[in-house]
């Protein structure tokens, strides 16, 4: 049975670096760092920083190049794997992509891959530091602010979308939420911790995509720092099972994100 993959990593795609971490600092509490870190070679990519003093992931200085080659603002995310490049086999094999190839950095061999239906992902095999506790990058926490706490995915076929997921990342399915004429909210589970949910695609969402819910300390306060900071709501705080909130933006990079957190006024 494949074992069942972790999300490891987050990045951040912008063109403006400087803007993204003035914004993410005022609404989440990170700090980015001013300069690229040199490890992960020949691009702007600077590392996201908690409270904590540990990372939250990383952002990505999207260049002209890249804009002109198609590249836009968006958040997406790392699943390890054992063998990149038995993994890019696997998903091709299945109707996955590869959108950048199988490439070596200091820090792991990853690769971006698509599924199926067309949502962008990374694969790595990470080389850990020396105390780092295996398969847990310390990224996703599902209840601490400054992490990424939900995972959702927005697809145009659910049933396949989840069917992918399970054969080559381990994870399962369990539970959903009736969303109405929306179509049915189902939980997606890594072992016994819910990690996420796939939803249908709806309208607004032009392609299939990954979506990150960052945590906050309070649903309000970051609700009012999205605005004050130049990023746009795009749904207001709705309550969720558990009784905390959730939030979705476009920062002011023009990078979709949701926020999830507690109501503390």
């Amino acid at each position: 049975m494949t074992k069942a993959a972790n999300f490891i990593w987050y990045e951040l795609m912008t063109p403006d670096p400087a803007g993204a971490a003035s914004f993410y600092g005022a609404v989440v509490g990170w700090t980015i760092a001013a300069h690229n870190d040199a490890a992960v070679g020949g691009v702007d990519y600077r590392m996201i920083v908690r409270g904590d003093g540990g990372n939250a992931g990383g952002v990505l200085a999207l260049g002209a190049d890249m804009l002109a080659g198609g590249a836009r603002p968006g958040w997406l995310g790392y699943l390890e794997v054992a063998d990149v490049d038995a993994a890019i086999d696997a998903i091709k094999a299945d109707g996955g992509a590869v959108q950048m190839p199988a490439t070596d950095l200091p820090v792991g061999r990853i690769a971006m891959v698509s599924d199926p239906q067309g949502a962008h992902f990374y694969i790595m095999d990470p080389i850990p530091p020396e105390d780092a506790v295996p398969g847990e990058g310390g990224v996703f926490s599902v209840t601490e602010a400054q992490h990424v706490r939900w995972n959702e995915l927005a697809t145009s076929d659910p049933d396949a979308a989840i069917a992918f997921y399970k054969k080559h990342f381990g994870w399962g399915q369990e539970g959903e939420m009736d969303m109405g004429p929306l179509g049915a909210y189902r939980f997606l589970q890594r072992g016994d911790v819910m990690i996420g949910a796939v939803m249908p695609l709806m309208e607004g969402y032009p392609v299939p995509v990954w979506n990150f819910y960052l945590g906050v300390d309070d649903i309000d306060r970051a609700r009012a720092a999205v605005t004050a900071n130049g990023g746009t709501i795009t749904s207001e705080p709705m309550e969720i099972p558990g009784g905390e909130y959730a939030m979705n933006a476009i920062d002011p990079q023009g990078a979709p994100i949701g926020f999830v957190g507690p109501r503390k006024s």
